[in-house]
């Protein structure tokens, strides 16, 4: 009798056991993955951050993720501060790649593998493990392509709204001059760049530097800013001036305010990034690293070029 019930709690021991799954090495947390991302403000890396959690949770990862808010010296803050966590990798798309050098090499000599997103870092002296980015030179030449389709054959003066800070918007304003300059040679109606002013990568800095450039060239015709807070920015300064007709704008990004606008005829075309791909892509890249395997210097995601025509036929605007 006494052997029966130990018989019976054995089993009930060892189905009990069976039950606790959770406990199995399967759903440990593989780690930490600490995130630094230029500014949250933004859309367009909110949904990069939420995209590293939701597939960084889906892969067995903790994520932390952090903004920067486009202060280099906050950057490097809270990179020392995930040296000191030990996370397993670290991911950030840098607040200006030059000065953020000194801590990622921090996190080199701490063995802790460094990632970029969106926002390269193409400096020497630091160990990129790969950078994950839009191809932002690309993006760039088609932003040029759809100025000079907006212009038509006359031409005409155009400002320049750039984040100079940044290498992705550096990379985005070469590739739109590389394409000025080329159409400029071959004898067509010249498009003549005026002004390049700092939009601070926002709407109120965008609003501010198309009203100056505005009040400095009354007969501007397009506007080239090299993301969309700033170029919804100078939407703003157009109504205001009462020049919507007269002033085109070419944005970049792709953020949804954007593409409505777009669609609504307030904006002429983005070239069109894919932030979802980029956070997906980045989780894949740790874990493929984190089995030994060599990746590449950089993986470029391509862009595209987004008109109205491609708004009027887009569900998910209004």
């Amino acid at each position: 009798m006494i052997r029966s019930i130990l018989t019976v709690l054995t089993c009930a021991i060892v189905l009990l056991a069976g039950c606790g799954k959770p406990a199995s090495s399967e759903t440990k947390s593989k780690g930490t993955i600490g995130v630094s991302l230029l500014t949250l403000d933004n859309p367009f890396f909110k949904v990069i951050g939420d995209n590293i959690i939701a597939e960084g949770k889906r892969r067995g990862y903790e994520v932390i993720v952090v903004s920067a808010d486009k202060d280099v010296a906050k950057q490097g803050n809270q990179i020392k501060d995930f040296i000191v966590k030990k996370v397993s990798a670290i991911v950030l798309s840098p607040c200006e790649s030059r000065s953020i050098v000194p801590v990622i090499q921090e996190a080199n000599a701490a063995g802790i593998p460094v990632f970029t997103v969106d926002i390269p870092c193409n400096e020497p002296g630091v160990k990129i493990v790969t950078q994950i980015a839009t191809d932002n030179l690309a993006g760039g030449k088609e932003a040029g392509v759809a100025m000079i389709e907006a212009l038509g054959q006359a031409g005409g003066k155009v400002a320049v709204l750039h984040f100079k800070q940044a290498e992705s918007c550096r990379l985005r304003v070469k590739g739109f001059y590389e394409v000025i300059n080329a159409h400029n040679a071959s004898g067509k109606a010249k498009i003549q760049v005026v002004a390049e002013l700092e939009n601070g990568a926002g709407k109120d800095v965008g609003y501010k530097a198309a009203e100056d450039a505005l009040q400095a060239n009354p007969d501007l015709r397009g506007f080239f800013a090299d993301c969309d807070p700033a170029a919804l920015g100078a939407r703003g300064a157009l109504e205001k001036a009462g020049k919507t007709q007269q002033v085109v704008i070419i944005g970049f990004d792709g953020q949804p305010e954007a593409k409505q606008a777009i669609k609504d005829g307030k904006i002429y075309a983005d070239p069109v990034q894919f932030p979802d791909k980029m956070g997906i892509q980045i989780v894949d890249a740790i874990i493929r690293h984190s089995k030994g395997e060599t990746l590449p210097a950089q993986m470029l995601i391509p862009t595209s070029l987004y008109r109205k025509a491609d708004g009027l036929k887009d569900s998910e605007l209004k």
